[in-house]
């Protein structure tokens, strides 16, 4: 992020697995954390609080977590004044990975007043979340993002109250799609989706340090 700041590189999208961990945005309570301390020690799940918006989440193997490093003052889609607007960026997200999604088989759809991702309910069947998004934005630059359930274990959910919704439930893709993408399938579905609705060309390097590299080159 401080990287972006200063103009040493452009921006930036960070894709990577956790182990697993919960987070609190800005808005969470520890209520919505229904495992006890000690039982969350007993697994090794650390707890985080972070600045970013949103409520408690889970990050865990099989998920793709994704931080884009973005400037709002930048060329963006939908810009109306000298910067997007964070929920304008926030929209953008949810396409990105509605695309995404997409790429497997998986209809999903954004629902209103619920942010994130969710599958398309069908007859008496409740959409489910198959993605969280969070974000900060800071001087204009966007930190934390969002996570995709490829192949997450799902039941590391009920250590929690997922970003306080109790009335609905998760989903992944192993679950959703025909044939189950393996993470560098979904990673690479999502650079793509993003490279699409941003409007930018999305090149893979293997460190932050290497794009730094690149960038001063």
């Amino acid at each position: 992020m401080a990287a972006r700041k200063t103009g040493a590189i452009g921006d930036a999208l960070l894709l990577m697995e956790h182990p697993p961990v919960l987070t609190l945005g800005r808005n969470s309570g520890r209520g919505n954390v229904l495992a006890s301390d000690g039982e969350l020690a007993q697994r090794g799940v650390e707890l985080y609080d972070t600045n970013r918006g949103g409520d408690v989440t889970y990050h865990g193997p099989g998920q793709l977590v994704g931080y884009p490093i973005f400037d709002l003052r930048g060329d963006l889609p939908g810009k109306k004044g000298p910067h997007l607007g964070p929920v304008d960026f926030v929209r953008l997200l949810e396409e990105v990975l509605i695309r995404a999604c997409g790429e497997f088989g998986v209809m999903a759809q954004r629902v209103a007043k619920r942010t994130g991702v969710w599958t398309v309910a069908g007859g008496s069947v409740l959409e489910k979340k198959i993605a969280a998004i969070g974000v900060h934005v800071s001087q204009g630059v966007t930190s934390h993002g969002f996570a995709l359930n490829v192949t997450t274990d799902l039941r590391d959910f009920q250590w929690i109250v997922p970003c306080g919704i109790s009335d609905r439930e998760v989903t992944s893709l192993e679950l959703e799609a025909d044939r189950v993408p393996s993470m560098e399938e979904a990673g690479n579905a999502v650079a793509k989706s993003f490279g699409r609705v941003f409007g930018r060309q999305v090149v893979a390097c293997a460190s932050v340090e290497e794009l730094v590299g690149s960038e001063a080159g």
